[in-house]
């Protein structure tokens, strides 16, 4: 799958890029809509927490600190076990889950609060009033959704596609 962003002027125009996205068969929840915040979207699909946060990206870091950091651990407690206690091969793997674990959920609360750094480069147009769309699409399908959009809606300015989109956007 890639992801197509689109920047457009109003909600109407929006609404008509949607209604022939859907008319070629690109599902409901593979578009997404970023507005400046207090904009009426109406009924168009609004990006999730997912996507306007750093939420995945600060998950993967944090998973593989913690986990990284755990194993660690384990291992040197292992190798200097404190006051004569034996370690063995089941701590060291408790340790690292427990501290990937630990390491998830501390990133995460924190890849919250920040912006999707995928979405920065948009963000005066988006201050500006205009909407940012998102549509996830598969590869062979890209040339085909820009130019449907090119032909029939000259107000819309395609601004790239992202190589890859998360796992679980």
């Amino acid at each position: 799958m890639r992801r197509i962003y689109f920047l457009l002027p109003d909600v109407p125009s929006a609404k008509g890029i949607i209604d022939e996205l859907l008319l070629k068969r690109i599902e409901w929840r593979h578009i997404h809509v970023l507005a400046r915040p207090g904009t009426p979207l109406e009924d168009l699909p609004e990006c999730t927490l997912a996507q306007r946060s750093d939420l995945l990206p600060a998950l993967a870091r944090g998973t593989a600190v913690g986990g990284a950091t755990g194993a660690l651990a384990g291992l040197v407690a292992m190798a200097f076990p404190p006051a004569g206690l034996t370690i063995a091969g089941g701590v060291v793997v408790l340790m690292t889950l427990a501290s990937a674990g630990f390491g998830a959920w501390t990133a995460t609360m924190i890849g919250v609060d920040v912006p999707n750094t995928r979405l920065k480069r948009f963000e005066t147009a988006i201050e500006k009033g205009e909407l940012l769309m998102m549509v996830d699409v598969p590869k062979d399908r890209v040339d085909e959704i820009e130019a449907l959009v090119k032909s029939h809606h000259p107000e819309a300015d395609i601004e790239g596609t992202d190589p890859t989109i998360p796992a679980f956007p």
